[in-house]
């Protein structure tokens, strides 16, 4: 997230795509998704830029783990919410 943030929309797309890490799919997905929902509102997509772009907590799901003797562990598998804001830059006059 901290290599798209302050990025114009077309850079930020390159640079997650081109990235090794794992997670990147994920945010170009969310960033497409942005980028969908900014052209619906009928915003000029050449002066899009990344305006903040974030992993916040989600919710955690808890399962039983079995295991010796009768006892149980608790498996927590946490989940988080990816949030990319897109803002226009303005025309410098």
């Amino acid at each position: 997230m901290e290599m798209i943030r302050g990025l114009p929309l077309e850079d930020a797309l390159k640079v997650l795509d081109f990235s090794p890490k794992r997670a990147a799919k994920l945010v170009a997905k969310v960033v497409r998704s942005a980028m969908a929902n900014a052209d619906e509102q009928e915003a000029d997509l050449e002066a899009l830029f990344v305006a903040d772009a974030r992993a916040d907590m989600g919710p955690v799901l808890k399962r039983v783990w079995p295991r010796s003797r009768g006892s149980a562990d608790i498996l927590r598998r946490p989940t988080c919410h990816l949030i990319v804001e897109l803002e226009e830059k303005q025309a410098q006059a």
